[in-house]
C-alpha cells in the first residue's frame, strides 16, 4: 500500500523512533498521522493528531480505537527497557517489561484489527528487536518481551491474512536514541530504520532487518545454543 494518502496512527511518537516515524510519514504524504503518547504535552511535531494513549491500559487502547476509526496503518513502537535479569531481577520491572512491550502491541492490535479490516485491510508494523533472537545475562526481561512480540507478530500475520492487514515485524540492533545513549557501540540513526519500515510496508515485505547485527543475529539461529553464545559463556568463565 501507499503511505501517500493513508491514515496512521504511531504509539510512543512523542521521541526516539517514533518521533521519526512521525517526521518521515509527513515528509511521504500521509494524510493523517496520529501521534499518541501517554503525555500529549510532549509531542512537539506540527500538523499532527494528538492522541492521549498509555499502551498498558487497555480503557485507552479503546478509547483510541473509538476516537480513530479512520486509521489504515498502525505502528507499534511505544516500548522500554530496563535491564532486568530474569532469575534475580525484580519480578515487578519484568512484569511491566511484557506489559508494554507485548501485552501493549497485542491489546493495540486486538482493538485496531476490526478498523483496519474495515478500511481495506492496510498494515501493522511491530517494532521488534534483534534481541528477539538473542540475550544477555543482564537482559533478559527485555528479550523475552520482544521473543513474545516476534511470535505476536507471525502470529497475527497469519490470523489477519484473511482481512488483508499486511503484518510487518522490525528487527534492529542500537538506534541512536535516548534508551542506548549510554553504550558505546555502533549505532544506526532512527531515520534510517523509520524509513526501512515504511519502505516494508509500501513494497509488501514481511520483516525488515535494520542493520548489520540484526542480520549477523537472525543468521546464527541454526547454530546449538551453547555456539550461539559461545562468547558470553566464555566471558563468565562458564
Amino acid at each position: 500500500m501507499d503511505i501517500k494518502g493513508a491514515v496512521v496512527l504511531v504509539t510512543g511518537a512523542n521521541r526516539g523512533i517514533g518521533a521519526e516515524f512521525v517526521e518521515q510519514l509527513k515528509r511521504r504524504g500521509a494524510a493523517k498521522v496520529y501521534a499518541a503518547a501517554r503525555d500529549v504535552g510532549t509531542i512537539e511535531a506540527d500538523g499532527v493528531h494528538p492522541l492521549e494513549l498509555d499502551v498498558t491500559s487497555a480503557g485507552q487502547i479503546a478509547a483510541a480505537a473509538a476516537a480513530a476509526g479512520d486509521v489504515q496503518v498502525l505502528i507499534n513502537n511505544a516500548g522500554i527497557s530496563t535491564g532486568t535479569p530474569l532469575v534475580s531481577g525484580d519480578e515487578a520491572m519484568i512484569r511491566r517489561e511484557m506489559e508494554t512491550n507485548f501485552y501493549g502491541p497485542l491489546l493495540m492490535t486486538r482493538a485496531f484489527a476490526p478498523v483496519l479490516g474495515a478500511n481495506g485491510g492496510g498494515a501493522i508494523v511491530n517494532l521488534v528487536s534483534a534481541l528477539s533472537w538473542f540475550t544477555t545475562p543482564t537482559g533478559g526481561a527485555y528479550a523475552a518481551s520482544k521473543a513474545a512480540t516476534w511470535m505476536l507478530t507471525d502470529s497475527t500475520r497469519l490470523e489477519l491474512a484473511a482481512q488483508g492487514t499486511h503484518v510487518v515485524g522490525v528487527h534492529m540492533g542500537l538506534v541512536d536514541t535516548d534508551m542506548v545513549k549510554g553504550m558505546d557501540a555502533p549505532k544506526i540513526a532512527p531515520s534510517e530504520l523509520a524509513n526501512a519500515a515504511l519502505d516494508a510496508i509500501e513494497s509488501g515485505e514481511a520483516e525488515v532487518l535494520g542493520d548489520d547485527w540484526a542480520r549477523f543475529i537472525k543468521s546464527g539461529l541454526a547454530l546449538e545454543p551453547m555456539a550461539r553464545y559461545e562468547q558470553i559463556f566464555g566471558a563468565l568463565g562458564a
